[in-house]
């Protein structure tokens, strides 16, 4: 599975609202937001059970504004449209998996 980029809050409420989604909140220009994207990629070519998007904060605002995105990346993991948890900056894949996880339980 690949990530799926998204460009509208209503796109995103549609995705998340089935299943696990793990969203990365992110800009062009955030420099841990581009360490975090190969990363995520890579999470999401192992992981068969959750659907993956990102989203550019710049080109969906309303998106944005609905998490009350402060800074990025921000990256939010849903279950059936409800977020369950999220997590603030740039984390290595092995704390990502363990976020994934614990959220699951």
């Amino acid at each position: 599975m690949s990530v799926q980029q998204v460009t509208s809050l209503k796109d995103l409420t549609d995705i998340t609202s089935n299943g696990y989604t793990l969203v990365d909140f992110y800009a062009t220009w955030c420099g841990p937001c581009k360490m975090l994207a190969p990363i995520i990629e890579e999470i999401s070519e192992n992981i068969n059970d959750i659907k993956f998007v990102k989203i550019d904060v710049d080109q969906a605002s309303d998106a944005a504004q609905a998490f009350h995105i402060q800074s990025i990346p921000t990256v939010y993991l849903f279950k059936d449209g409800k977020p369950l948890n999220f997590f603030n900056g740039y984390l290595p894949k092995e704390r990502i998996i363990d976020f994934i996880n614990k959220q699951k339980r």
